[in-house]
This record gives structure tokens, C-alpha cells and sequence, in this order.
């Protein structure tokens, strides 16, 4: 990974830390009972982060089937558990701690990716077991530089988009993954980013 680069903010620079009370978070009520918070900035030292997680999460590419072949995946992924990340990223663990007393539920798993460029993207989708759920809550951490995160109606309609990166929090809740479909589309030029997703037990 020693060649990927962020230059990022001096704000990224900060020791990292995360405001418990998440100050300034805005909710985007969507169709269908689906809802977006959106809190840009919430963790501070954000390139520290980035560049820790780059180096010591285990990161792997996975493949999936399209089109009747088994391609490698345009990203990296990781997964850990939120009460045992690695040394560096306690910060991790107290992001976890924050979400469940926000929002009441158990944040066990983080699920990292790696975009690497603007060639790396995912699809158009929802979260393969939250989406047969009534309600499920994702939240998303973005570190690097920044990218388009798109969302769209699964029965069609217009799409919106956000602007993540520099530790911004984002997180979908009610019924968007069975109602919404997400993606993180391919860009001509852009530097590295990790979006660190946190994931809740389900019945």
C-alpha cells in the first residue's frame, strides 16, 4: 500500500476525535419511509485515520460474478470486528460506542473499502441482508480523498448525491436498503479514500 498517496487537510492533521453529541447532524427524509444523516467533518484527524487503516487493516479483493464470469472486484475490502480493531485505530472502536447510543443499536462489524483511484467503484445496490429487513441502519465513515457517494429509488426516479470525504458520517436508515439502492461510481482522476462501514446484529 506504500503506493498510495493522500495529501490531505490540516484539519486531517488533528489528533483523531470524533464530537459524542455529532453536532450538526442533519437528517434527509427520503421516499418510502428511507432516511439519510449527513455530518461533514465529524471526525477530526481524519488523514491519520486513513493512513493507519491503510497500513494495518487486512485488506484483500474479493471476486464476484458478472455476466456468467468471475471478476476481481474494482476496490479492496476489509472486515473487523468493532471490539478488536487494530493497535492505532481505537478511534474505530469509539465511533462504534458513539453510533449505538445514538441511533440504539449494536455496531459489531466494520466493513472497509479501499478505492485506490477513480477506475475503483461499486455498483448500484443494497446491502444484501439488511435489504429483506423493515428497518436497518448503516453508517458510513469516509476518510481520503473525497468521492461521490449517489443514491437512487430502487423503482426508479432521480438520484442524489453526496460529496464524502475528511471524516465525514453518513448514515442510511428506515427502509433504504430495501427501498434505496446505493453506489460509488468511477471517476476520471482522484486520490485514495476508505469508507469505514459500520454494520448492526440482526434478529
Amino acid at each position: 500500500m506504500n503506493d498510495l498517496v493522500w495529501q490531505g487537510s490540516l484539519l486531517g492533521e488533528q489528533a483523531p476525535a470524533v464530537d459524542p453529541a455529532l453536532d450538526g447532524l442533519r437528517r434527509h427524509e427520503l421516499q418510502h419511509g428511507a432516511w439519510i444523516d449527513h455530518l461533514p467533518g465529524w471526525l477530526l484527524g481524519a488523514d491519520e485515520v486513513f493512513a493507519t487503516a491503510l497500513d494495518r487493516l487486512p485488506w484483500g479483493q474479493r471476486t464476484e460474478r458478472l455476466h456468467g464470469q468471475e471478476l476481481l472486484q474494482p476496490r479492496l475490502t476489509a472486515s473487523i470486528p468493532v471490539d478488536a480493531v487494530p493497535a492505532g485505530l481505537g478511534i474505530l472502536a469509539e465511533i462504534g460506542a458513539v453510533l449505538d447510543d445514538r441511533y440504539g443499536r449494536h455496531f459489531e462489524r466494520i466493513g472497509a473499502n479501499l478505492y485506490r483511484n477513480g477506475r475503483d467503484s461499486v455498483a448500484w445496490h443494497g446491502d444484501r441482508v439488511a435489504r429483506d429487513l423493515p428497518q436497518a441502519l448503516i453508517a458510513i465513515v469516509s476518510v481520503g480523498a473525497p468521492r461521490t457517494f449517489r443514491l437512487r429509488p430502487r423503482d426508479g426516479g432521480a438520484s442524489l448525491g453526496f460529496s464524502l470525504g475528511g471524516g465525514d458520517l453518513l448514515v442510511m436508515g428506515g427502509s433504504c436498503q430495501r427501498t434505496w439502492q446505493h453506489t460509488v461510481p468511477k471517476v476520471a482522476s482522484v486520490g485514495p479514500r476508505i469508507s469505514l462501514t459500520y454494520r448492526h446484529s440482526y434478529p
